[in-house]
């Protein structure tokens, strides 16, 4: 157990993506499929408002709302807020302004990207027109972006069945988070370790609790946490979870057990998978050690040592 100078702060991209796949409702669908036919639909609440994007239920009433209603393609900028540096996936790939447009004939406004040479072609009241997409395929990004038109209001809201061929019922919305993530100095001199196939913590100088990973800081006691303390290689399991749904581009076969360990001499349990054994005989207190990939950071699994397992005694305050 020593105290040992920090090491350079780590720092790393970090990106966390994943689509997720919804069912649209009867008033969702007749919006997402109005945009793949050019037709931009909004819902009427009970005290006449045009809601553009449509809503199923009333904000302010909670009623539910079917009314639908088609509204105009032009319409006027009721704020905005410019855009220098688009980053990727965005409408446009050079610099343009978000704004919020209130389409002819609606009460409320819908966000999207306008097109536009610089933030002195922009202001509020700015009239503006729907750039449709070449390739529609009923998503919000059938409409391309709104560029500037001169013109009057003419449009008014008008009913709209909401019957269209082949209606979109379902769609893929992505999600992206690209970021550069720096895990400060308790969890840099932790990542280092494990280079080395050295997993080591934090003692609260309080407590005396030895935190694995460490924060820099007891989350009990909120005192600094300076001094390293080595732990394992092995522990315990204190509890456990069977997986039987595949994740996508992740190779390990289903069933199979993520479980919280304990290694031993530290006072908070990491997580980790567990091979090695059928995972119908995965059990709390199994006593296990890390499987290292080649060239890996982290333990790839954990897998049984052979020990007798451990007394419920000695783990139940990791659970």
């Amino acid at each position: 157990m020593t105290s040992t100078p920090a090491p350079e702060v780590l720092r790393a991209p970090l990106v966390v993506e994943f689509p997720f796949t919804r069912s649209l409702g009867p008033v969702q669908s007749a919006f997402l499929t109005g945009l793949r036919e050019r037709t931009v639909l909004g819902v009427r609440t009970s005290d006449g408002r045009v809601l553009v994007p449509p809503v199923e239920y009333d904000p302010v009433t909670a009623d539910e709302l079917r009314e639908l209603v088609e509204v105009g393609t032009v319409g006027t900028v009721t704020t905005w807020a410019w855009n220098p540096a688009p980053r990727p996936g965005q409408p446009l790939d050079r610099p343009f302004a978000w704004a919020l447009v209130r389409l002819d004939g609606a009460d409320t406004a819908l966000l999207h990207a306008l097109d536009a040479p610089d933030p002195d072609a922009v202001r509020t009241g700015l009239r503006v027109r729907i750039r449709w997409a070449e390739e529609r395929t009923g998503a919000i990004t059938d409409i391309a972006c709104f560029e500037p038109y001169e013109s009057e209001a003419t449009a008014e809201a008008s009913p709209h069945s909401g019957g269209f061929a082949d209606p979109v019922t379902r769609i893929v919305a992505p999600a992206r988070l690209d970021y550069t993530y720096a895990p400060g100095r308790a969890q840099s001199r932790h990542l280092t370790a494990l280079a080395e196939h050295r997993t080591t913590g934090e003692r609260c100088p309080s407590c005396r609790k030895v935190y694995v990973p460490p924060r820099g800081a007891c989350p009990t006691c909120g005192v600094a946490t300076d001094e390293q303390v080595e732990v394992g290689p092995r522990g315990t399991v204190t509890t456990f979870c069977i997986v039987n749904i595949k994740a996508r581009n992740l190779d390990i076969e289903v069933p199979y057990v993520y479980a919280h360990i304990a290694l031993d001499g530290a006072d908070l349990a990491l997580h980790g998978r567990i091979a090695g054994i059928p995972y119908d005989q995965v059990r709390m207190g199994l006593r296990v050690e890390p499987v290292w990939a080649s060239g890996g950071r982290h333990p790839d699994h954990y897998r049984p040592t052979g020990e007798p397992d451990a007394d419920y005694d000695t783990y139940k305050e990791l659970l």
